[in-house]
């Protein structure tokens, strides 16, 4: 994201984003220059000056042949607009908190995208109360650590299956074999099951589709196959090379 669609997505227009750059590299100057380096119709320019000086954003004296303007700092205006920030998202806080009633009537809930499916993630990871149940990408992994670690400090019960390669060392966890992780399609799925309550399921970088419930009987089988892999991987983890030889070479090959 450019400069002017990062000012465009905290409330400037178009014009008055690229007025604010030109004046950031040259001022003062006037509303005629500010057309020639911003690129905009002349006409249009000293509306866009008009709104960036109710903003704040620009400063204007009156000289004896021209107006000219100069840019307030871009940190006083990223403080200004900061603070604004966190009063209306308080506000919004306040004044939606006491709407919202959560209706858990077991349905299964779509979405899509890696990114919300992390911050839903985040969500139940920093409001379990007593378990949590992962399989985690070395990604996603890096994304959550940390709250994984605040969740170990709460003296939450981590089990952890990893598909990577990255280590964490905090509650039960065991690393999943590279050809199973392969053969089912495991590198790029996140699963999270919270407080044998809430089951999170996303799956796909690039693309990411996700899935969340608080179905009782989809929990259930959620957090027994995460339980039953910890379990898998501790017994693997112990057998020794006579009784790998033992078994057939298909089941060797995925547990190599």
């Amino acid at each position: 994201m450019d400069l002017v669609d990062q000012l465009i997505a905290v409330g400037l227009t178009e014009y008055e984003s690229k007025v604010y750059l030109a004046l950031l590299r040259e001022h003062p100057a006037t509303g005629y220059q500010l057309s020639k380096t911003a690129g905009i119709p002349r006409s249009m320019v000293y509306e866009a000056l008009g709104r960036l000086e109710a903003r704040g954003a620009v400063l204007k004296t009156q000289e004896e042949k021209a107006t000219l303007y100069r840019p307030v700092s871009p940190e006083t205006l990223i403080d200004r607009y900061e603070r604004e920030a966190q009063t209306r998202f308080a506000q919004l806080r306040t004044g939606l908190s006491p709407l919202y009633t959560q209706q858990d009537q077991g349905q299964l809930w779509n979405f899509s995208g890696r990114k919300e499916a992390l911050v839903y993630a985040a969500e139940m990871i920093s409001q379990a109360q007593n378990e949590l149940m992962l399989v985690l990408a070395d990604a996603d992994l890096e994304e959550l650590r940390a709250l994984l670690e605040e969740a170990a400090k709460r003296n939450m019960v981590l089990g952890i299956m990893l598909t990577g390669q990255s280590e964490f060392n905090l509650g039960q966890v065991v690393r999943h074999p590279q050809r199973e992780t392969e053969l089912h399609r495991m590198s790029e799925t996140l699963i999270i099951v919270a407080d044998e309550r809430e089951f999170l399921i996303a799956s796909g970088h690039a693309t990411t589709t996700a899935t969340v419930t608080t179905n009782p009987n989809m929990v259930l089988i959620a957090r027994q196959f995460v339980w039953m892999e910890l379990f898998a991987q501790r017994i693997f983890s112990r057998l020794g090379d006579d009784l790998l030889a033992a078994l057939d070479p298909d089941d060797r090959q995925i547990l190599h």
